[in-house]
């Protein structure tokens, strides 16, 4: 991993400045993985990130696929079954933990957490563990990891959750309630601001991977009802993904091609930019059929934090984000009716967008800042490091 720093303090209570963490993460961070960036920059202490594939004094701690054949195949020579991939990562992670001798592990995503479990184990190492949301409810990740989860909730002092749905799910996989701590994601309300949603046309904006969870072609449903009464509506989609090619075609279907904008994906000054340019941000997130669901949008708290209300559905975090009439408008999972009839209305009533979207900058301010989420987190870390959680 690279070389431990020394991050930016921030004004945690309860947390040691002196705390070494390591925070590990099976992939690299995606740059979707605002949330990984923020933890490992800015919380107190001494702070090293291990992502990805691991080394340790710059020598990389798994074998080469070629290396990784000729072992299965002296492997099976002798009637053994060869060690996968799995299996060689938390190795890796044993020498590293070992090594480096951090007063608190945290582990991001379930998986994450069973892979550092052994090294923790054998390392004495208190074991944090921060789920984000595939990982408490995807059923082929929870029929994979099932068991190797049980073990993992009897170990680990504390696991991390992003909402009061996720919550109910882990304790229904069997994690301890009085381990678990809530902690929602954070966002900079200082970085996201300017809207004013009363001031601009009706523009309508979504922002994230096209994947089913997501159902963005539900949004393209919702929107093509809305422009039949709003013909200067406009929707524009940030992101790409598996599903991208059938909404486009879905949009050309519907006749609402000329007023959709496929924009791809664009970094986060290009969205703060969208959002001061769009009457709403609207997301229509659902459980997929592999069980898939959201944490909590970071796309829902930075439109907030912008002052840019909410059209979306009652699903997991954003039930806890989002004050239903206050800060947005919600509906039911695949109610596009409802959803066109909710945008309709703020197509229709700019002053009453611009109430819901000053309401919600103030709540994201008070409620869902990094510095309040880092705080807690830092909070966490450092209980679990004394032992006490």
């Amino acid at each position: 991993g690279p070389a431990p720093r020394r991050n930016r303090p921030t004004m945690a209570q309860n947390a040691s400045p002196d705390l070494y963490t390591g925070i590990f993460t099976i992939d690299r961070i995606q740059p979707s993985e605002t949330f990984i960036r923020a933890q490992a920059s800015r919380l107190p202490g001494r702070v090293e990130v291990v992502e990805g594939r691991p080394t340790l004094d710059g020598r990389d701690l798994l074998p080469t696929a070629r290396a990784r054949k000729w072992r299965a195949l002296l492997a099976r020579a002798v009637g053994r079954e060869p060690r996968d991939y799995f299996g060689e990562l938390s190795d890796a992670y044993v020498r590293i933990i070992a090594r480096r001798r951090f007063d608190v592990v945290l582990a991001q995503y379930g998986p994450g957490g069973v892979m550092v479990s052994k090294g923790c184990r054998r390392a004495g190492t208190p074991l944090v563990v921060h789920f984000h949301g595939y990982d408490a409810t995807r059923k082929d990740v929870i029929d994979h990891w099932r068991r190797d989860y049980e073990r993992l909730f009897d170990q680990a002092a504390a696991i991390v959750v992003v909402s009061r749905r996720m919550e109910g799910d882990l304790v229904a996989l069997g994690a301890p309630r009085d381990k678990i701590r809530l902690n929602p994601c954070g966002i900079d309300p200082e970085r996201f601001r300017g809207s004013n949603p009363e001031q601009v046309p009706p523009v309508f904006l979504a922002v994230g991977r096209f994947v089913a969870k997501k159902s963005p072609e539900s949004t393209i449903r919702a929107f093509a009802a809305v422009r039949a009464g709003h013909p200067d509506a406009r929707l524009r989609m940030i992101g790409d993904g598996e599903l991208r090619p059938a909404c486009e075609e879905l949009a050309r279907e519907l006749g609402v091609a000329d007023a959709v904008d496929f924009l791809g994906v664009r970094g986060h000054e290009d969205v703060q930019e969208e959002m001061r340019r769009a009457r709403c941000l609207v997301q229509h997130s659902v459980t997929a059929e592999n069980g898939d669901m959201e944490g909590t949008p970071v796309a829902v708290l930075e439109a907030g934090a912008s002052g840019l209300p909410v059209v979306s559905t009652r699903h997991a975090g954003i039930l806890d984000a989002v004050v239903e009439g206050e800060t947005g408008l919600l509906v039911d999972e695949h109610d596009v009716e409802g959803m066109a009839a909710r945008m309709g209305e703020l197509a229709a009533d700019p002053d009453y967008a611009g109430r819901l979207g000053r309401a919600a900058r103030e709540r994201m301010a008070r409620e869902y800042s990094i510095d309040g989420h880092i705080a807690r987190l830092a909070a966490i870390l450092a209980e679990a490091a004394r032992g006490r959680a």
